[in-house]
């Protein structure tokens, strides 16, 4: 017993430590975004208290029209190019795992196939050409709407619906339709989160096939912004805050803090929604389903 809770003291000090060394660095990017601009500089990198208090980076950025227009853009995306990924692949996973026709072995052979040799990226640029998707929103949401590995996945969470409950759904009358909304949906939510949040972050952190794609700086996402700004160091991010700052007070801006307030604006999405789908994974969803 003794061994046993040295081994849970160790791996819990082990995982505490991970843990600092990941939150530590987004604490730091916090505290930069609100620091006063006069004194970020004091601050160091691993301090995660803001020098001053001051919310003039996230007024700067807010007040930028690209800014607020990429944000919008990326929610977009994501929604709509999840929702469309999570009912392709969720279709296509119950046909595959409970369903026989004529061909199947075929099919996932091929599916397989495409998931190791996939197109080049000059095949798929011309793909989208031909089909008049250039600098339209339908590049980027249309782009893998099903994820072969992903729909494997998936896959595997469908087999373990037990066929009994089909069957019974079946003699009661139930058509293909009506048992993968009411019963394969409902029973495999844990699944269905997983994947939902596998695309949603595919989608929300898509910023290569964006440049791309999108010509207009208007239909940018928000990653294209942010690489722009903290990696290219284009000021654009910068001129929205004429309306706002006088000219000393843009001059007195550092550079840095705005970089963090970007990033920052970029991930408290994505760290809202964690906890929202994190809870399915210690559900049950067949606990109850069948009895013996």
């Amino acid at each position: 017993m003794k061994k046993q809770n040295l081994t849970k003291i160790i791996i819990s000090i082990t995982l505490f430590m991970l843990t600092l060394t990941v939150l530590i660095p987004i604490l730091n990017l916090l505290a930069m975004s609100l620091s006063d601009p006069l004194k970020v500089h004091k601050l160091g990198g691993l301090e995660i208290l803001p020098e001053g208090f001051s919310l003039v980076n996230y007024k700067v950025l807010l007040s930028n029209p690209l800014v607020m227009k990429s944000i919008f853009n990326t929610f977009f995306i994501t929604i709509s190019g999840t929702f469309l990924n999570l009912f392709l692949t969720s279709m296509a996973a119950y046909v595959l795992a409970k369903t026989q026709f004529v061909g199947k072995r075929l099919v996932v052979l091929f599916l397989i196939v495409i998931m190791v040799f996939e197109p080049g990226l000059i095949p798929e640029y011309l793909l989208v050409k031909d089909l008049g998707l250039l600098n339209t929103y339908s590049s980027l949401i249309l782009y893998k709407a099903i994820n072969i590995y992903y729909l494997f996945i998936l896959m595997r969470f469908f087999e373990d619906v037990p066929d009994s409950i089909l069957e019974a759904a079946r003699i009661d009358g139930a058509g293909h339709f009506r048992i993968y909304t009411k019963i394969m949906l409902p029973l495999s939510k844990p699944g269905l989160a997983t994947m939902g949040l596998f695309y949603g972050v595919y989608h929300w952190n898509e910023y290569f096939r964006a440049t791309i794609y999108l010509t207009d700086p208007n239909k940018w996402p928000l990653q294209v912004v942010l690489r722009q700004f903290v990696v290219q160091r284009d000021n654009t991010a910068i001129l929205g805050s004429q309306n706002i700052l006088s000219y000393d007070q843009v001059a007195a801006l550092d550079f840095g803090s705005l970089q963090a307030g970007t990033i920052i604006i970029a991930m408290v999405p994505l760290l809202i929604l964690y906890p929202l789908i994190l809870k399915y994974y210690a559900k049950g969803a067949l606990e109850g389903g069948v009895k013996d």
